[in-house]
């Protein structure tokens, strides 16, 4: 049973929730002319007022907004983390390394093609000073020496210091990411087992094993399909966690294509949602999955620790929406098609 700080959490994350943006409001925002329609429809009628009171509606630049409203989600996340009794420490580093990995990952990317200078510009201010790296260190960095020098504190560098750029200066990105994610999941799944009560561990397991398990999937669709990789070369590309057997990924990896590999993923437990989601791309699969389960949670869990994680992941969806309505509107795609791309429950 919760206790009464938790259960506070639980219900503050729940009205929180509340708040979000409703049908009404996205059928709004789709009628939007303009981008500064949209804005200023954000900022007058909706709990994003606040966050985006400094932002010009006239000269809106996606990735300041999308700071913005990352800054708003971590900030209120931690703030509930900081009230969680079993794993709210957990979480909140869990969320902050998941930001750390993107963000090298995003510089990895760079460094492959000589592009660093770039770096600095995708930094989010407000994430520096609860990061254990020194981003604008590492947008200055000259080599990969240098670059480890700046991560030697930090806990990533045992696993980049095991790679080098080859002879013509690439990293084998791929592999890197594989084992960064791996890291922040590890310390994730520890957590939840060492601190969680029964009942809500298994909860919290089983929640993020689903995830887990369409995240291994699409990525074997992808390496499959894309990257021509053999079916081991893929094992070794895919995530040690979530609930998919050994025998279920040996059948995926091997299946004759993409369209096997469906029929084949549909076909275990683990794939029952395939059929109960309708998606408009390949990739959207997981995000439908994970924000419906989140509602899911949100309404009916009586765990404080995954109705909160749950939040997160809902208002993420949320802001994935945003983006691509700016976007949309800005380059006057049809608002049908923005339509089809957003996900949201009413």
């Amino acid at each position: 049973m919760a206790n009464s700080t938790s259960n506070a959490v639980m219900a503050k994350a729940r009205a929180k929730y509340g708040k979000r943006l409703k049908e009404k409001d996205y059928k709004t925002l789709l009628g939007c002319k303009s981008v500064a329609e949209v804005m200023s429809y954000l900022k007058s009628y909706t709990h994003y007022g606040t966050a985006l009171k400094e932002v010009n509606e006239h000269d809106v630049h996606r990735g300041m907004l999308e700071k913005l409203l990352q800054q708003k989600l971590f900030y209120e996340f931690s703030s509930l983390c900081s009230y969680e009794t079993s794993v709210g420490a957990t979480f909140s580093t869990y969320v902050t390394r998941r930001i750390e990995v993107r963000l090298l990952m995003d510089y990895l990317t760079l460094l492959n093609s000589n592009s660093t200078d770039e770096f600095i510009f995708t930094i989010p201010a407000y994430f520096e000073k609860h990061s254990s790296v020194n981003l604008t260190q590492l947008a200055k960095a000259k080599d990969y020496d240098e670059i480890l020098g700046i991560l030697e504190k930090s806990p990533y560098y045992s696993i980049l210091s095991e790679y080098r750029p080859d002879k013509v200066g690439r990293l084998p990105l791929a592999k890197i990411e594989n084992e960064l994610f791996t890291f922040v999941f590890k310390g994730l799944y520890n957590g939840i087992e060492k601190n969680c009560p029964k009942n809500e561990k298994n909860e919290l397991l089983s929640f993020f094993n689903t995830i887990l398990d369409y995240q291994n999937f699409i990525r074997i669709i992808r390496l499959k399909k894309y990257y021509n990789m053999s079916p081991g070369e893929i094992k070794d590309n895919l995530l040690p966690f979530g609930s998919l057997k050994k025998h279920q990924i040996d059948e995926l990896c091997n299946a004759e294509d993409s369209k096997a590999a469906f029929s084949m993923m549909s076909s275990f437990k683990q794939g029952s949602y395939i059929k109960k989601t309708s998606y408009f791309y390949t990739g959207s699969l997981v995000e439908k999955i994970k924000y419906k389960n989140a509602v899911k949670n949100i309404y009916y869990s009586s765990s404080p620790a995954a109705v909160m994680i749950s939040y997160m992941f809902a208002t993420e969806t949320e802001l994935a929406n945003i983006t691509c309505l700016i976007e949309g509107t800005r380059y006057n795609v049809d608002s049908k098609k923005i339509e089809s791309l957003l996900i949201y429950q009413n």
